[in-house]
């Protein structure tokens, strides 16, 4: 056992790498690389509370670390790539740096999940990886598919900061969001589950009907998510 309760921080800290890996290529100006590397991170943010569960090698180290690795992939992350995309857009100036926000909001996001008693299987507002999921895939989509408007959009001062001001509220509102974990004694799908899975089908088909980049489809179904947590109660 003394080496099984090491796995699920060692998966944690695979998170952290990936991340920290994916703010170097942001900096570089390489959302390419950046954006997969944010969802490998998220494949091992999900791992590691898997793990956790299926060896019973739950910790308090463990708890804390998951914080630190998502502000690093989901928090910082998001926020450089949105700053460099204005940058690679012709915002250099302060304007560019406002994004950062983003930053601020994620890290109390995180800070409040953890003394917040309310949420389990649900959300007291935006996660942050969904907010960083679609910084991520917004950016993704602006570099590899320029000649669209929206990568228009990005090199205007108001855009990508609007963005930022609008998830980093919503990580610290107080909308309920719910989550796609299963509590026990909770059915499988209920209807606010069964329509979003509905609603990313067709973000999906969207995507590849229109031929577009595969980003377009992530940040439909995150933009998709969160519109129904607010119109649906």
């Amino acid at each position: 056992m003394g080496l099984i309760k090491h796995i699920p921080n060692g998966i944690t800290s695979m998170n952290v790498l990936s991340g920290s890996m994916g703010v170097v290529f942001a900096l570089q100006g390489r959302p390419d690389i950046a954006f997969p590397l944010m969802l490998a991170a998220a494949l091992f943010d999900f791992c590691d509370g898997l793990a956790a569960r299926l060896l019973g090698a739950y910790s308090p180290i463990g708890k804390e670390l998951d914080s630190l690795a998502d502000m690093v992939s989901f928090g910082l992350l998001p926020s450089v790539l949105l700053v460099k995309t204005m940058q690679m857009h012709g915002v250099d100036s302060w304007i560019s740096f406002l994004p950062l926000f983003l930053a601020v909001m994620s890290a109390l996001r995180l800070a409040k999940f953890n003394v917040d008693e309310r949420q389990g299987t649900d959300f007291i507002g935006v996660a942050t990886p969904t907010a960083a999921m679609i910084c991520g895939s917004l950016c993704y989509f602006i570099f590899v598919q320029p000649d669209t408007f929206v990568a228009r959009w990005a090199g205007t001062v108001w855009f990508l900061p609007a963005v930022a001001l609008v998830l980093g509220l919503l990580l610290v509102s107080e909308i309920p969001m719910f989550g796609m974990k299963v509590a026990k004694g909770h059915k499988l799908l209920d209807t606010k589950r069964i329509v979003f899975l509905v609603l990313a089908a067709a973000a999906i088909v969207f995507t590849l009907v229109m031929g577009l980049n595969w980003s377009l489809a992530v940040l439909l179904v995150f933009v998709l998510y969160i519109l129904e947590n607010l119109v649906v109660r």
